[in-house]
């Protein structure tokens, strides 16, 4: 029996909230503990009741003109998506259930404008938001098709596109349930995508995730289908191997179920019609029946976050509460003189990091030139010729895969290095972390603590990657392919159509391999750049905390004898653990 799927699931999540409720409402440890304390509380609980009684949701993601709304209006068969729209009118679409449709424009303000279905095409939702008095945060589509019944679903923007949408999309992508990705067939999986589904996607772990590759009904034969679709699933395994992945034409499903004029069938249709039931199908018997399943899971997880990290701070205040005045005068001393020794010591310690992130560097240039021996091999090897002196493979298939195989493996091997390296320095840094913990007599509370502030700034450095491949320099350099070694490859696609690209690979093999030795050199300066960041921003998070615990339990004692904040603890620690009991049973692994 799936412990998620079962009504005992449901019992026990409110069991547990109802533990926090009483936390809540208790004055005296709200007194004992601080507003702030009681507010996080509050914030927690607000946030898991909002995930339990919102509609299951589904968002859609991708670039610019991937066919996002297209693929929605295929599923629900209907056109209530607006579709080609520019950059500068994309609006979020949120598309839930209702008995009669309706639709309406929620602004910024909270004000709720009417509009029809025929006004949100591009031209006339240009014209009405220059009229309206706040921005639009979002278009609110009602609709009674049954499949809205089970879900709502939410269509965003081109993530490359709308840089100033981007906190918006990233705020419905952390409270979703499940991901729908959309990409072209026309357009190979850009480097911005890979980094988006690996920076973004994939540290959720939703419990489904959909590459769907759209437009394969442009491709003009069989064999085009398959060397795509096998493209596609090579590289997803190495970025979000959890993907179900599925070669789709939304446009023509679309024009199946609305029984208008379809495509051309170039010999195609058969696959990318069976792969779109094949879509319909797992939505409707991997995600549908198992909703609820995915949703129980993430709010338990959230619920043991929460009973943890409260757990952890209620003990620190314990302890402290056994210490009279002078004792806690004398750890608060202790401890500021602790931060300063450390703060010294922190500065102390980045040329030992400095140090291994250059032993790195040096390692991954060793590989990469290792890489670039074998490249030239394979390079050579497209000119093998059959036993009767007949090329190997056709000069049609080199000029048209070449250059993209090309960028495929530089780049690969270019992350592969960034990647495992990048590992390498997270377990340095969080060892590093974790004793200054300890030495400044937190580590009671790093257990959890250091888990959200290294979420919290990992996110911040996350956004950062996202924003530097859409063109905003925030490192100087990029993580996703190796920059400078771009122009050499720009070179070489400007003489692809005069000259063999074998032999302008071969004439610049060179320049390429010593511009990625740059790039190389250039991102593991970014990286201590960052580390050293990361870790200055857990110190300072550790200080706070220790900082802020003190002065409550100060206050603390000034207001309250011992015994009074012993036995409201105790209490406060008996409903935590009734919790923890509660939820030891699930695996949240």
């Amino acid at each position: 029996m799936n412990l998620y799927d079962d009504k005992n699931a449901h019992n026990d999540i409110e069991a547990v909230l109802e533990n926090m409720t009483r936390l809540v409402e208790n004055k005296e440890l709200e007194q004992i503990l601080g507003n702030e304390f009681v507010k996080e509380l509050v914030d927690w609980d607000a946030t898991i009741t909002k995930r339990c009684n919102e509609p299951f949701t589904i968002v859609i993601l991708g670039e610019f003109k991937r066919g996002k709304s297209t693929i929605i209006n295929a599923l629900l068969g209907k056109e209530l998506a607006p579709t080609n729209v520019s950059p500068e009118t994309y609006t979020i679409n949120e598309i839930s259930y209702g008995e009669t449709q309706k639709i309406e424009a929620v602004l910024e303000n909270g004000q709720r404008i009417p509009l029809d279905i025929s006004e949100i095409t591009r031209e006339k939702l240009e014209i009405k938001m220059r009229l309206f008095p706040a921005k639009i945060s979002y278009i609110d589509i009602r609709d009674n098709s049954p499949f809205l019944k089970e879900m709502k679903i939410v269509d965003t923007p081109g993530l490359s596109d709308l840089d100033d949408l981007d906190k918006q999309v990233t705020e419905y992508l952390i409270n979703a349930d499940a991901i729908m990705y959309a990409t072209s067939s026309l357009l190979p999986f850009s480097e911005t995508e890979q980094v988006f589904l690996a920076s973004h996607v994939q540290p959720q772990r939703f419990g489904m995730l959909y590459v769907l590759v759209n437009m394969i009904d442009a491709l003009n034969s069989q064999r085009d289908v398959n060397k795509i679709m096998n493209r596609f699933t090579r590289m997803l395994e190495q970025t979000v191997p959890n993907a179900f992945i599925y070669g789709i034409s939304g446009a023509d499903e679309l024009r199946r179920k609305l029984g208008t004029t379809r495509l051309q069938d170039k010999g195609t249709r058969d696959f990318y019609e069976a792969q779109f039931f094949k879509f319909e199908l797992s939505l409707k018997r991997d995600l549908i029946m198992q909703k609820d399943v995915i949703r129980t899971k993430r709010v338990l997880t959230m619920l043991d976050q929460m009973v943890n990290e409260t757990t952890a701070k209620i003990n620190m205040f314990a302890d402290m509460a056994e210490m009279d005045q002078k004792k806690l005068e004398e750890k608060t001393l202790d401890f500021n003189e602790k931060c300063s020794q450390l703060a010294s010591a922190l500065e102390e310690r980045k040329p030992t990091l400095h140090l291994y992130i250059t032993e790195m560097q040096q390692e991954a240039e060793i590989w990469m030139y290792e890489f670039f021996a074998k490249l030239r091999l394979s390079m050579l090897e497209c000119r093998q010729v059959d036993e009767i002196g007949e090329p190997i493979y056709s000069a049609d298939d080199i000029g048209k895969y070449f250059y993209s195989y090309l960028m495929e493996k530089v780049g690969e091997a270019y992350r592969r290095c960034i990647e495992y390296h990048r590992d390498k320095v997270n377990e340095i840094v969080e060892y590093m972390s974790r004793d200054l913990a300890k030495k400044l007599g937190l580590q009671d509370l790093s257990s959890v603590t250091q888990a959200t502030s290294v979420d919290r700034i990992m996110m911040s450095l996350n956004k950062n990657v996202t924003r530097s491949v859409m063109g905003v320099k925030l490192f100087g350099t990029s993580e996703t392919f190796p920059p400078t070694t771009m122009s050499v490859f720009s070179k070489i696609l400007k003489r692809k159509k005069t000259t063999d690209i074998i032999d302008i690979a071969l004439e610049n093999y060179d320049d390429i391999r010593s511009n990625i030795v740059k790039d190389i050199k250039k991102v593991y300066q970014d990286l201590e750049v960052k580390s050293c960041q990361r870790l200055d921003s857990i110190y300072q998070y550790q200080t706070e905390v220790g900082k802020e615990t003190l002065s409550q339990a100060r206050e603390m004692l000034n207001i309250f004898d011992n015994k009074t904040i012993g036995i409201t603890l105790a209490k406060a620690n008996l409903y935590l653990r009734k919790s923890a009991r509660v939820l030891e049973k699930y695996d949240f692994d």
